[in-house]
């Protein structure tokens, strides 16, 4: 997460979205009293010892919202990026087994272990999406969702609503596989449709 006071935003650095690219090119643009968190590549921490024991940058809105008071975070822009939550599960499931080969042996074998047998909900990149960007109530806080499926026109469109300009988002740490479609049979495609079924609603994306 990126807090800028310079420019009046909140990026929500959501996991499997792009999310280091994105603030790459931010950080060209923060200010001295600009705070960030995150916990790969670069190692930062806000200056509330609550959020900065977290070790990680995937904080929600809901987080970051009392240490702003609630004044700012009307004012500040938020916004985060999504992705068809069928690309990012099976994105997950290959950057989780990266050490081994079982998943470019038996992806599915891999995924239903996951999904079905493991399903770690408390990890923060298996999380759903919404719920880094919602309220308590299911309520969307953030007043723009960019899309990883069309990244770069998404980023062009936000630093137009924040008043920065704009850069070409790099590659970073992604992998290059299959498209995810290939990956699925009935019994994924429905497991995956009930655990993210909000991410699917909200975002309007569908396999």
């Amino acid at each position: 997460m990126i807090v800028s006071h310079r420019h009046k935003f909140i990026f929500v650095a959501v996991p499997k979205t792009g999310t280091h690219s994105v603030r790459q090119a931010l950080r060209e643009q923060l200010g001295p009293d600009d705070i960030e968190q995150v916990g790969l590549f670069v190692n930062k921490r806000f200056p509330f010892a609550e959020l900065a024991k977290i070790q990680h940058g995937h904080l929600s809105l809901e987080q970051i919202r009392p240490f702003l008071g609630e004044q700012a975070f009307a004012e500040f822009f938020k916004f985060a990026f999504v992705r068809n939550p069928f690309d990012r599960f099976v994105s997950y499931c290959a950057f989780m087994t990266r050490d081994g080969d079982a998943f470019q042996r038996e992806p599915r074998q891999v995924m239903r272990h996951i999904l079905f047998t493991v399903r770690p909900l408390h990890h923060v990149l298996f999380r759903p999406q919404h719920e880094l960007v919602v309220d308590d109530a299911g309520k969307l806080l953030a007043d723009a969702v960019g899309r990883v499926e069309d990244m770069q026109d998404s980023y062009d469109r936000i630093c137009a609503r924040i008043g920065i300009p704009s850069a070409a988002l790099a590659q970073v740490n992604s992998s290059r596989r299959g498209g995810y479609r290939d990956y699925y049979d009935q019994q994924l495609i429905d497991g995956v449709s009930e655990l993210y079924r909000r991410d699917l609603e909200l975002f309007d994306y569908r396999f």
